[in-house]
């Protein structure tokens, strides 16, 4: 089963952290979010990754051209151009396709014009920018057992704001961003039968969310995964700065490959 991971929007709610890389690549600790989600994935053994690129798509290409190059000292003889790693941290078996899916292309175009590449009865989808502790497996099961054409993962959200918990008028805990208690949104980390490619086209203006899921809806073929767990996306600066609080202080939640 392949993961595709939309990684080609313009992501300018991030301001100046996005004015020369790509919203996929800013980073949590040493590594950008691109790799944190697909860690997600390839801890439970789902490595073949399909990245749909637009935005500065060749940064991304270039950091996994030359992912050991960037993770790893080395010694290059220039006469041969032979490179010697000296200690190859974090080896990765991944299969990672990148595929220029267009500037200004919504997500629909962009999935349908990796069809191609993907495997013929079911496949994974997700955003660039959100995070989560999701058991995958447990997933991919739900979605099996309803038959319909697409589950998508219905998360809280967290918090704006940080909230603390009282008892007559006195503090008793502080607790960072907490998940909102009511609503669920999109969080990404959708499983689909490839009848769901029937209601997007390759164009340009072909988006995802809007048309192509809100008809599946009106048909009874999206299904929502309701996970409780810890949830978190990329979009603000305010973001970054929490997400790699988080990571530095080994408290990170999506974490799960530890």
């Amino acid at each position: 089963m392949k993961v595709i991971v939309l990684a080609g929007g313009w992501g300018t709610r991030l301001g100046r952290l996005t004015e020369l890389i790509p919203k996929p690549m800013v980073k949590i600790g040493n590594k950008p979010i691109l790799w944190h989600i697909m860690k997600i994935y390839a801890h439970y053994g789902y490595k073949d990754f399909i990245i749909c690129l637009g935005v500065r798509g060749e940064i991304i290409k270039d950091y996994f051209y030359n992912y050991y190059i960037q993770n790893n000292d080395f010694t290059m003889d220039l006469s041969n151009e032979n490179i010697q790693f000296h200690n190859i941290n974090d080896k990765l078996d991944w299969k990672v396709t990148l595929i220029d899916t267009g500037l200004n292309t919504l997500k629909g175009g962009r999935i349908k014009r990796v069809e191609k590449y993907l495997d013929p009865e079911m496949n994974m989808l997700t955003y660039g920018d959100g995070l989560a502790n999701i058991n995958i497996n447990n997933l991919i099961e739900f979605h099996k057992s309803h038959g319909k054409i697409i589950t998508i993962t219905g998360v809280h959200p967290p918090s704006r704001f940080g909230e603390l918990y009282e008892k007559s008028g006195k503090v008793l805990t502080f607790e960072e961003k907490p998940q909102t208690s009511v609503g669920l949104i999109n969080g990404g980390f959708m499983v689909f039968n490839n009848d769901l490619l029937d209601y997007l086209s390759a164009d340009e203006d072909c988006d995802f969310e809007h048309g192509p899921l809100e008809d599946l809806a009106k048909k009874g073929e999206v299904m929502v995964y309701k996970y409780d767990g810890s949830w978190s996306c990329m979009d603000h600066e305010r973001d970054v700065i929490y997400l790699n609080k988080l990571w530095n202080t080994n408290r990170a939640f999506w974490n799960n490959w530890k």
